[in-house]
């Protein structure tokens, strides 16, 4: 694949004047778990031909670089099922503009990869636990797969690798573990974030736990806790750290932001597994790059059209049920 000449110093603007220089990238769909919240359902696969191949996400990336994008976060379904994902990531990582390169995954098969990560210098892995419980995790996932998430999250943070944890808390489910989950960045130098609830249409009648509740009651274990100013890279999370943290405790609070919506300094954009670029999470709109990109589209053709895409990306987000989570990547 012929790569184009990064203009390092380019900054891509929206029409609201927002830096876009972030983009999440699903490889795929499928995923080794069926978490209860995200896809309980068996939702049939797509096909083969219908996902991007890796050549093709490469080129969009190498063109997103030449026009601002400088963070890339790799996530699924569940990345590490797909084939040929740790040589991609090696690629990807080396791709010229691209500055960072991280990995969201379920950890399950995490383990046996992790030299190589740590090899290809990858900034960071996201690993999202839902539970401390080996029983409660079952439950929420329909695996028994918890000693080998385990295992991948020591074996991570013993490798230096940059690691944060991501939990959804749901009232009932797994809102006992707020705490304990909490508490493994007293031990363990990582981030722990928690994301509040988003309804997906097959998963609307569970009770969100938002951010404000979320610090309230980490507020009683740690009353020192504040917000923490240090970088945690570019994204909405808001931090917050006690003295007896090694790591900082996240809150992604999408609904219930009690400084107001984030929306304002929004940075990113998301490639779907199957080549559609989303502006929003919770808008439909956007471009088609798959179509372009097998009909023929030339690399300054895609470049014009996805920053004709950037200037057409909404002021804020509308909140509604997400359609099928796992295609769209988070």
């Amino acid at each position: 694949m012929k790569k184009l000449a990064v203009k390092a110093d380019i900054i891509m603007r929206d029409s609201f004047g927002r830096e876009i220089n972030y983009m999440r990238i699903s490889i795929t769909d499928r995923c080794n778990l069926r978490c209860n919240y995200c896809m309980p359902n068996e939702l049939p696969p797509l096909s083969h031909q219908d996902i991007l191949r890796y050549e093709e996400i490469l080129k969009i990336c190498s063109v997103a670089a030449n026009i601002g994008i400088r963070t890339i976060k790799v996530t699924g379904g569940e990345p590490l099922v797909r084939k040929g994902c740790i040589p991609f990531l090696q690629v990807l990582k080396s791709t010229p503009g691209i500055d960072r390169v991280t990995l969201t995954t379920n950890g399950i098969l995490l383990a046996q990869y992790i030299d190589e990560l740590v090899k290809m210098k990858l900034d960071g892995v996201n690993i999202s636990i839902d539970s401390l419980n080996a029983e409660n995790y079952r439950h929420t996932t329909g695996s028994d797969s918890f000693s080998a998430v385990w295992t991948s999250l020591n074996d991570a943070v013993q490798s230096g690798l940059h690691v944060k944890i991501n939990c959804v808390p749901i009232r009932g489910q797994n809102d006992k573990e707020i705490i304990p989950l909490a508490r493994l960045t007293e031990i363990l130098p990582i981030d722990v974030r928690f994301i509040e609830y988003m309804p997906t249409n097959e998963s609307e009648s569970f009770s969100r736990i938002t951010g404000a509740e979320i610090l309230n009651r980490l507020s009683k274990i740690y009353p020192d806790l504040a917000p923490d100013e240090s970088s945690h890279g570019s994204g909405p999370a808001r931090y917050f750290k006690s003295d007896k943290m090694q790591g900082s405790i996240g809150i992604i609070d999408a609904f219930e932001n009690t400084n107001g919506c984030f929306c304002p300094d929004c940075n990113r954009i998301r490639l779907t597994s199957y080549g559609f670029l989303k502006l929003c999470l919770f808008h439909e709109d956007g471009l088609d790059l798959r179509k372009l990109l097998r009909n023929g589209a030339s690399d300054s053709e895609i470049e014009t059209a996805i920053i004709s895409a950037i200037h057409q990306k909404p002021a804020q987000h509308q909140f509604g049920s997400i359609k099928n989570m796992s295609k769209i990547g988070g």
